[in-house]
This record gives C-alpha cells, structure tokens and sequence, in this order.
C-alpha cells in the first residue's frame, strides 16, 4: 500500500542540528548579501531572533510593524533594516504594505511569518473573525497572497510559517472556525490557528513550488521569554514551570522542548535560508529537522491533521472565501 505523500514526506533528514542548536549557529557560513527578507513580528522574540542571524549573514530585512517605535527601539542595531506601517488584523493594512513592498519592483527571498498571538480572550475583528485564527493564519495569508509576484520574482523563494505543538491539541474546524456556536476556549482556538499554520505551508508549497516558491512550517520550541506569553496569567505560568524563584519568566531547566530565545530561532531560521533544505518544502519542522508524525499529544512530532494535503486544499478555498481574494498563480 502506497504510503500518502504528506506522511512520507515527514521524516527527519538527520540535518546535524537539534535543540540546542541556535540560530547563529544555523546561518553560520552563509551568504545572504543581495537577499531580501520581510519578517513579521520581527522586533521581539523568536522574530527578532531571526532577524539578527538574518542580518549577520547580509540579509536586508524589512520588518512590517503595528508599533513602529517600539520596534525602531528593539532594531536599531540591526543594519540594512527598514520598518514599514502593518497590523495583521487589519486587510487594508496588509494590503497598502503588500503593495508599497511590490511597487519597489524588489523580489522578496525569504518570508517569515512569525507574528502572532497565544491564548487570548476572545475578541473579533472587523469582519467578525476570531482574532488568534485572523492574525495567526488569514493575515499571514493575504499577506503571502499580496505578496506573490516578489516571491516569484526571488526564483527559489521560502515563506516559514511559525507554529507550534499545541496543534497537537486540535484539527482545524471547518464547520466553526470563528466560535459562533460552539463555545470560546483560548487553546483550542490557538491549537487551531497553529494547524492552519501548518496547512498553509502544504498549500503554499503545492502551488509554488513550479515558481520556485517553497513553504514550510516550524515548531520552534517553549520559550517563556516571548511576548506571545501575555495573555497568560501567573498561575498559567507558574503551572508551566515558566517562573523562577523570583517570580520572573524563566525556565529552571532547559530541555529538548524548552529553549532559550536563541535556540528556539534556530529552526525557524533553517527553514527560511539552510540548504539542507534546497528543493524541498510543505514539511513541519523541529529541533533543526523535518519532524516526524505522532499521534500522541505533548510529544515531538506533527499531527496528521496538520499535514493533510486534502485539509490544506480545503483551508486554502476556504481562507481565499474569507478574505475575498485568490491567488493568481
């Protein structure tokens, strides 16, 4: 019996990283002069993270932003970085963006959609959409769809969507992806979002590859440092062992799964420009490698669900239905 393609993809390639493996380490011997690379998110967490081991390899980055002080504070160092007007929530936003990025007539190298929010209360955009699944997943969307002829036009292009093992926790919902009948529940609609994730990369990945367009989704890691952790409260915290004796957020030990900031770029990062990864694209990965599938919840691995190719097209239709735009390949 012929195996399906999205699980037989899913293995590792034994790269030589692992977890405790960081991003310098990753871009160490790389060359990116000439390469241009938006980053979401990129001036905290794991996006800044990448951002600084984008850059030291010659990267220009630019950094779409809600809070352009805030990041111009956090980026200063960074060189050949530009910061741009963007909020994920908001399509008229991402739209004029996309198009100032487009009108420059630059291609666009390397995507990283790292932008994101975790275990919010439930609160709905203009349209009436879940705000995890709308900044998580369809603002990431409309901005890859926007974007699409500069990433055509980086001939060998990736886009990294960053998501995480809480998709472990649910498939995606397609008869209630907004929470209009059933009831809110922070995780699951986070574990949803996080699934979209990853099914955007295996829908990207099938249209773009004949136009050098790769896509991949990363799992990068716990990390109690991350702004992503401030909806939590203390004793969501403290139940996750992300404080210390002094009540800060800090992990006590470091394991495969918990990692420093550093470390937990470091995937995203390999996805985004290693080339290990030269020709291939749609896979979930982990710990500097292409994860394996698991059945079994708060274990490694990827979630059948998450790498179905028949789910990604049906996310992929629906996703253009909600945002009212298609991609025109």
């Amino acid at each position: 019996m012929t195996m399906p393609k999205h699980l037989e993809l899913q293995k590792p390639i034994f790269s030589g990283f692992g977890p405790r493996t960081t991003a310098l380490d990753v871009i160490s011997g790389l060359n990116l002069e000439g390469k241009n690379a938006i980053v979401t998110g990129g001036y905290s967490g794991l996006g800044l993270e990448a951002v600084k081991a984008l850059a030291s390899a010659g990267a220009t980055i630019i950094v779409p932003t809600r809070n352009l002080d805030k990041a111009r504070e956090a980026l200063k160092e960074i060189p050949k970085l530009e910061l741009e007007q963007m909020d994920l929530m908001d399509p008229v936003s991402i739209d004029e963006f996309a198009n100032r990025f487009i009108a420059s007539d630059r291609p666009l190298h390397i995507l990283i959609n790292s932008a994101g929010v975790m275990a919010s209360p439930l609160v709905r955009d203009s349209r009436g959409y879940e705000s995890q699944l709308a900044t998580n997943h369809l603002g990431h969307f409309h901005l890859v769809l926007k974007l699409w002829p500069a990433l055509k036009r980086g001939e060998g292009a990736r886009v990294v969507s960053v998501s995480s093992r809480a998709l472990q926790l649910s498939a995606f919902d397609f008869e209630d992806p907004h929470f209009n009948t059933r009831d809110y529940d922070k995780w699951i609609a986070y574990a949803q979002s996080k699934t979209a994730n990853a099914l955007f990369a295996v829908g990207l990945d099938k249209r773009g590859k004949a136009h050098g367009v790769r896509a991949f989704s990363v799992h990068p890691g716990t990390i109690a440092e991350t702004d992503l952790a401030r909806y939590l409260s203390e004793d969501e915290l403290r139940a996750m062992g992300a404080l210390n004796e002094r009540g800060e957020r800090a992990f006590a030990a470091y394991t495969d799964e918990i990692k420093t900031m550093e470390e937990g770029a470091a995937t995203i990062v390999w996805c985004a420009a290693h080339p290990q990864l030269d020709g291939m694209g749609g896979v979930y990965c982990e710990n500097g490698d292409i994860a394996g599938i698991t059945d079994t919840p708060h274990t490694p691995g990827v979630s059948e669900w998450a790498v179905n190719e028949a789910d990604a097209d049906r996310l992929w239709t629906l996703s253009e239905q909600l945002i009212g735009i298609k991609l025109v390949l």
